[in-house]
């Protein structure tokens, strides 16, 4: 892997291999979380940093993908999780996007659907820029995995949200919400997943 270092923007460029970008949930950086353990192993990977205001604004979520990504030069891939996929639409659709190899959506979240307690309100989720779900193609590849057991998304949901965004569907079979209350800590099909992209 060759690397350089853009002095403009004070970021490292690989001349080959991409970055990974880690687009956590609503609930940000989980210490014990898949996404924060892959991104301790992998040389080249960026993460969305948590928000300090407007927390539910899918806005604000959307402008934090944008920050991060003007801190990469070269190719990028996606890593998002849960409603961190549907920030991923979002920002596709209304952004300017270049230089992205691809996408891995994980257990996309169904914000369309009243979701468990403890979670946003379908009306604070549409008061607050999330809904209707974009539906459009993503203008890059996309892998959506998703679970069959999944208390956020039913899988003819994930299935439906796969085939509007132009994304290859991968069934996890029986993995919860792909989070730590479901067991995963290390989730190692998440690297066989990213090389499909590079």
């Amino acid at each position: 892997m060759t690397q350089g270092f853009n002095a403009a923007t004070g970021s490292v460029r690989s001349m080959s291999n991409p970055t990974v970008l880690i687009v956590p949930g609503l609930r940000d950086h989980v210490a014990d979380h898949w996404q924060t353990l892959l991104a301790a192993r992998l040389p080249l990977v960026r993460s969305v940093p948590p928000l300090e205001h407007e927390k539910l604004s899918c806005r604000a979520r959307v402008d934090a993908i944008d920050r991060a990504l003007q801190g990469i030069d070269g190719p990028v891939i996606i890593v998002a999780h849960s409603a961190g996929a549907i920030m991923v639409a979002h920002w596709a659709a209304t952004r300017r996007v270049s230089d992205i190899r691809g996408a891995l959506l994980a257990a996309p979240a169904d914000l369309e659907t009243p979701m468990p307690a403890g979670y946003p309100t379908t009306e604070a989720l549409k008061d607050n820029g999330w809904l209707p779900i974009p539906r459009a193609a993503l203008p890059f590849p996309s892998i959506v995995a998703a679970s069959s057991n999944d208390p956020l998304t039913h899988l003819d949901r994930a299935r439906e949200l796969a085939r509007s965004w132009g994304s290859r569907f991968v069934e996890l079979g029986e993995v919860g919400h792909l989070n730590p209350h479901s067991g995963f800590g290390e989730w190692p099909r998440a690297e066989e997943l990213i090389r499909e992209l590079s």
